[in-house]
């Protein structure tokens, strides 16, 4: 495996790097005030190409493989993570379905404004009854000559209230179960569809989620995303190939609060000396030292898989549980280290403490992701005996 970075990308990250720093991390309070990106953040990404990472070069974008998106996400991730996850769902799960599995016609009218952040994308398929078990879905999709009816409804949906294009999972053939899910793409003003309002959620403020509604959607035959019956297979695909990105970013938040332990553990005066000296305080940056670097490993690896054509279902569970588990710990040691000042809303700590939470339980939550684990691994075991 060869992860060394061509000198392109090394120009793009660090351009990524000080555009975060330098103009996302300074408004990350009023983010968190105002619960919304700064339109001129959001301006000055599309300026930059960052929302079209993932979209082929042929469609006006940068056409990165998988090692590249992850070394792009890793940075975006230092810093508000409100941020981090607009774009992210953008070029992830929001986009990746048509870059996939769309025909020439949808990738011609969708990926060039997709590329530009023009247009937005987000990934419809929660809903009340259908979370975890993804394969339950209640939205309906029904033939009627060229076009297909849509009723029903999504929640918790990711960018919702910034996206154009969604990808949307409804129920074709309800007497096949999964095999009677299809995907399709929708667009934001089409007719009978609404969105609700924002859900009010414990941290990753600025990104928005919220419930979809489908009232007698009427969506053209040329907007069926596939053929009919394959939605969930190519859902599954979907989030699978978005894991290791989703490890990246755990890496990206990781590291950052590494950075601002090491910061305060030199500045801090305790008993005449910087906390740094004490070795408890050394055994706590060791610790999240190590699980950094071995997720640093692992989600390059399963990237680089990817970009192999290789299957990664396995991989790929474990890497998104891996990484979403170490941002957690990461971030409870790193507010231990802060101490009172940590707990404090005025310093990044709490709110990297915060965002960190909801790794373990979007894309996939953990225990789905064992479930996933040991699935494959009674597959493997069947397939040597």
């Amino acid at each position: 495996m060869n992860f060394r970075v061509a000198e392109e990308l090394e120009e793009l990250k660090a351009i990524a790097r000080k555009f975060v720093k330098e103009q996302v991390e300074p408004f990350a309070n009023q983010i968190e005030e105002e619960n919304k990106i700064p339109s001129h953040i959001v301006e000055k990404s599309k300026e930059l190409g960052f929302f079209g990472i993932s979209i082929p070069e042929e469609y006006g974008g940068l056409g990165l493989d998988m090692v590249s998106k992850c070394q792009m996400l890793e940075e975006f991730a230092k810093t508000h993570n409100g941020y981090t996850t607009l774009v992210s769902c953008h070029v992830g799960i929001g986009s990746v379905g048509i870059v996939e599995f769309g025909n020439d016609a949808q990738k011609k009218k969708y990926l060039p404004k997709m590329a530009t952040g023009e247009w937005l994308g987000a990934f419809a398929l929660t809903e009340p009854d259908a979370g975890s078990n993804a394969a339950n879905l209640k939205t309906t999709a029904k033939r009627i000559g060229d076009k297909y009816i849509l009723n029903g409804m999504k929640h918790y949906i990711t960018n919702a209230h910034d996206a154009h294009i969604f990808t949307v999972m409804a129920v074709t053939d309800p007497t096949k179960g999964a095999r009677g899910i299809t995907s399709f793409i929708v667009e934001k003003d089409t007719p009978g569809f609404s969105i609700g309002t924002p859900e009010k959620k414990l941290g990753l403020r600025g990104s928005h989620s919220a419930e979809l509604y489908f009232e007698d959607v009427e969506i053209p035959i040329e907007n069926r995303l596939g053929l009919e019956g394959e939605g969930y297979i190519n859902a599954l695909k979907i989030l699978a190939n978005g894991r290791a990105g989703m490890a990246a970013r755990c890496l990206g938040s990781s590291e950052k609060l590494l950075d601002y332990s090491m910061q305060h553990t030199k500045e801090r005066i305790q008993f005449n000396q910087p906390i740094f000296e004490f070795q408890v305080i050394q055994h706590m940056l060791a610790d999240i030292a190590l699980q950094i670097e071995t997720l640093r490993s692992f989600t390059y690896s399963v990237a680089w898989k990817v970009d192999q054509g290789q299957r990664v279902v396995k991989e790929a569970a474990m890497v998104k549980l891996y990484g979403s588990e170490v941002y957690n710990r990461v971030a409870d040691l790193a507010l231990q280290i802060h101490g009172g000042l940590g707990y404090m809303k005025d310093y990044p700590i709490e709110r990297f403490f915060r965002d960190a939470r909801i790794t373990r339980i979007y894309e996939g939550t953990s225990e789905i992701q064992r479930n996933i684990i040991a699935s494959e691994l009674s597959r493997e075991y069947e397939a040597k005996v």
